[in-house]
């Protein structure tokens, strides 16, 4: 499958995070395993103006410096101290705004991604960890056996990228306000996130 190009980063971070539902997210694990899914939430951050971002204000800290890399690069994270976040850096380098990944259905090799996450394959799930298997950051990561290693990881290399995959129909996008951040002040009501509904 062809890589997304560093073009399609290299833009506008809410087109991005909208375009990028439906594509196909590619992780190739330490002993080969491709774990494909389908990118179904998204949300957008944009320091210049976007309190909720690290790199608000362009504040650059060992943390925030992968957020000022070259479009098309991955930027992990951790929240609460233990809760992975993936996010693909857009817009030019040095301008610090990233795409965070928040959903996504499995589509290969999805009982390895169970196992990640339950401790058992797909088929043995209960409706409940069917529903929860990979609908937020933190579950995503830890069904693609992703952490902070893989900061800073180059999207169009080998062992984490974005291929193309089907994108829904623009009425099949919902738009609304970002989870999580009451704490960022007129940004928390910025309509930045984009999801489209999990299909059977």
């Amino acid at each position: 499958m062809e890589h997304l190009s560093r073009d399609f980063y290299d833009r506008d971070t809410l087109t991005v995070a909208r375009e990028l539902l439906g594509q196909r997210l590619v992780r190739v694990t330490a002993d080969g395993t491709r774990l494909v899914c389908r990118i179904t939430e998204t949300e957008g951050y944009i320091g210049r103006l976007d309190k909720a971002c690290h790199a608000y204000g362009y504040k650059c800290t060992p943390r925030t410096q992968t957020l000022f890399a070259r479009p098309g690069t991955a930027y992990l994270y951790l929240i609460y101290g233990m809760y992975t976040c993936l996010n693909f850096v857009t817009e030019g380098e040095g301008e610090p705004a990233a795409v965070l990944i928040r959903g996504a259905r499995p589509l290969e090799n999805g009982d390895r991604m169970a196992q990640n996450r339950f401790g058992r394959p797909m088929s043995e799930m209960t409706a409940y960890q069917r529903k929860n298997f990979m609908n937020g950051p933190g579950k995503l990561c830890r069904a693609l056996e992703l952490t902070r290693a893989q900061n800073g990881l180059d999207l169009l290399g080998e062992e984490l990228y974005v291929c193309r995959g089907e994108p829904p129909a623009p009425e099949e996008i919902r738009v609304g306000k970002r989870i999580g951040i009451d704490y960022a002040q007129e940004a928390a009501g910025f309509p930045w996130r984009f999801w489209v509904e999990e299909r059977p």
